[in-house]
């Protein structure tokens, strides 16, 4: 990756946007992209740098929107020969191979309530390099002595939230507010306006009395699915540090996709059990 590449890299990063990165990475025969060639392409289709130009970049590009989609990349051989069967329309007469690179967009949160959950993340997400903004009416509870990391601390009223804050801006907004009619201020707002991911920390009665509230407003039962309530994976988790490690744990997952993990022996065995044991009604 030349100078130019390395920079624009770091831009994307440092302003959460995903990337694809392709990389020629074998090259064989007469080919006009060498071993090491790269090219960077955006979500919006716009590059920098070359893998080789004509059909074979453009075959590329194509291959990209794909990756932005499954948000996982791949390795691809190219021939560069017209007449071969399935060759790229070129006379050059090599083959190459380019690994699509997926890069994700780094992680950047925004806090709407400073309490004990807000806080235990704020001790995970630097440790990550994940970016945070928090926010709160009551600033004793945004002050620097709780979130010395934090991109922002603003104090401000939840129906002015997003005034202050870009939603755009933020991959993921979470809210761990301590007041269910502020906190309903904000997710209708969110629900209009952020256009990431929201989740929402709640037992399952104020869940539910705020998604009633919503649906009273007339907000669509498909813009409420976008909220994640409850947060987190599924791993136990009861005090805020635990709390803090399920949703870290749960945006990891989002950015790499979830592992297949093979049964253990004694699930395995389990499962060979139920197969010959009959169950009781």
């Amino acid at each position: 990756m030349d100078r130019r590449q390395t920079k624009e890299a770091l831009r994307l990063l440092e302003s959460h946007q995903p990337f694809v990165r392709a990389t020629v990475v074998k090259a064989t025969g007469s080919v006009p992209g060498k071993l090491g060639a790269s090219m960077l392409i955006e979500q919006d289709g716009s590059c920098l740098g070359t893998v080789g130009g004509a059909a074979l970049e453009e075959r590329v590009k194509e291959l990209a929107r794909t990756v932005f989609t499954t948000r996982s990349g791949d390795l691809h051989h190219f021939d560069l020969q017209a007449w071969k069967a399935g060759g790229l329309p070129s006379l050059c007469g090599g083959s190459v191979d380019i690994a699509l690179e997926y890069v994700p967009a780094r992680p950047n949160l925004l806090l709407w309530g400073g309490g004990h959950v807000a806080q235990a993340l704020a001790n995970i997400l630097p440790t990550l390099e994940y970016d945070y903004s928090v926010a709160d009416d009551r600033p004793e509870w945004v002050g620097a002595d709780r979130f010395p990391a934090a991109d922002r601390r603003e104090v401000v009223d939840p129906a002015r939230l997003f005034d202050v804050f870009e939603p755009s801006e933020f991959t993921h907004l979470y809210l761990l507010g301590y007041d269910a009619i502020k906190d309903l201020q904000v997710l209708a707002d969110a629900i209009d306006r952020f256009p990431n991911s929201i989740g929402l920390i709640a037992s399952a009665s104020k869940r539910e009395h705020l998604f009633a509230q919503l649906r009273e407003r007339g907000v669509p039962r498909e813009a409420i699915a976008r909220v994640r309530s409850p947060v987190g994976l599924e791993i136990g988790a009861e005090s805020p540090a635990e709390i803090a490690v399920s949703i870290v744990a749960e945006i990891v997952e989002s950015l790499h996709g979830p592992l297949e993990r093979s049964p253990t022996p004694d699930s395995r065995a389990s499962h060979a059990e139920e197969d010959v044991v009959p169950r009781s009604p």
